[in-house]
């Protein structure tokens, strides 16, 4: 089993209503990344976000209307990443996840992460890959002031799944650019809209009905092209000579049509949320067996990463069974908050089911949770400042959880 860790720098108020300032926030990332580095975490994900959330409330049509604060504070990850390598020893880095779709769209952040790897990759006996997960954003405001927004009445029926075809052209030049290739726009995979794309028969009728009125048609289509959102003529990114060794990619979507199709490229492996249910995680790896491209070699468990909240109390001075209690209430708070800053209500449902897949509880707990949900081959990247504003204590519970849960688990896998 591997334990990665998640930095989502999210400049949220906490339980008791505290946000931080800017400069705080970064200084308590790079203070537990550093920790991290020290107790042995393999990869430090960092979460990239764009434009403030607060003002995406007032929008016309606000994508988190109830969200206080700040979602994230990377925008460039590529910066951090250097950054953040500059700073440790040991510890690999990866992005959880970049749009690809905002700051410039594809070509723009092929060319970051191209010129990262070249300069990452200077000393000869860097060895430190670069993970860059990559999807099309979370939030939808955050692509919007970059053309990402339908451009006709066809496109405005057809959006939301339009918006994932969008993802795999750029997907396309994306990876392409990286591979090395020199692309051009008409040599990029087409879009063309099918009954089969659609979750029912009202919504593609929509998407017929608005063709026939915007083309002039007599009858519903069988099939409506789009346009390509990229216009561009032949291209290819600098630097070239990056380390490509360094380089690793990870898709954050849970379509398999494009986990299968970005795999016709390059290797790509795939993120899965921290609520994933057990049959889709299952599902997956059947599948990317399959599908991995072969330049990545045979498909293992730990190519998904798993995320997982984690709620540990290991705090002195406490019971076993105070601390347990503690971290309970401490999930529950932070769950909560969660919850109402995305939808505006705490549904007591997706807390528990949040909660259900949450590390939660003191050293022995959460040890046993870890052995009862994951597979011996798993890595699962673990949250622990999320809605925690208190970095000494985000130390304290990942050192807890390295030093002390890790090693039970390993004891218990060895006797199982």
């Amino acid at each position: 089993m591997e334990h990665d860790i998640f930095f989502s720098i999210s400049q949220t108020p906490d339980h008791q209503g505290h946000v931080p300032d800017e400069a705080t926030m970064l200084l308590n990332f790079f203070q537990q990344l550093d920790c991290a580095d020290k107790l042995g975490f393999g990869i430090g994900w960092i979460a990239q976000a764009h434009l403030s959330t607060e003002t995406q409330k007032l929008n016309q049509r606000p994508v988190v209307p109830h969200w206080k604060g700040e979602v994230g504070l990377c925008t460039d990850f590529p910066q951090l990443a250097l950054e953040s390598f500059r700073r440790t020893s040991n510890i690999e880095i990866g992005s959880a996840v970049v749009s690809i779709l905002a700051s410039g769209g594809p070509i723009a952040q092929a060319e970051r992460i191209a010129n990262v790897l070249s300069l990452h990759g200077l000393d000869k006996n860097e060895h430190r890959r670069l993970h860059v997960g990559f999807s099309a954003g979370r939030f939808e405001f955050m692509a919007r002031p970059y053309g990402i927004v339908p451009r006709n009445a066809i496109e405005e029926a057809a959006w939301p799944v339009l918006r994932g075809q969008i993802f795999l052209e750029a997907s396309e030049i994306f990876l392409r650019l990286l591979r090395g290739d020199v692309v051009r726009s008409d040599a990029v995979r087409k879009t063309v809209l099918t009954s089969n794309l659609f979750r029912n028969d009202k919504d593609w009728e929509a998407v017929q009905s608005a063709a026939m009125e915007f083309e002039g048609l007599e009858s519903p289509p069988d099939t409506v092209q789009i346009p390509n959102r990229y216009v561009f003529e032949e291209l290819k990114i600098v630097p070239t000579a990056f380390r490509r060794d360094l380089l690793r990619l990870v898709a954050g979507t849970h379509d398999a049509n494009a986990q299968t199709f970005v795999n016709t490229i390059m290797p790509v492996k795939v993120f899965n949320l921290s609520i994933t249910s057990p049959e889709v995680i299952d599902a997956t790896h059947e599948r990317m067996k399959l599908a991995y491209h072969q330049d990545g070699g045979e498909w293992k468990r730990s190519d998904m990463p798993r995320t997982s909240f984690v709620f540990l109390n290991d705090e002195e001075g406490l019971t076993e069974e105070e601390q347990s209690e503690a971290a309970h209430t401490e999930a529950e708070r932070a769950l909560g908050a969660y919850w109402n800053a995305l939808e505006g209500t705490i549904d007591p449902d997706k807390v528990s089911k949040a909660a259900n897949n949450a590390l939660i509880g003191n050293v022995a707990e959460v040890a046993a949770q870890i052995v009862e949900r994951f597979h011996p081959e798993d890595r699962i990247m673990a949250w622990f400042d999320f809605f925690n504003h208190d970095s000494e204590r985000v130390c304290r519970n990942m050192t807890a959880y390295m030093e002390r849960v890790v090693p039970l688990v390993n004891s218990m896998l060895e006797d199982a």
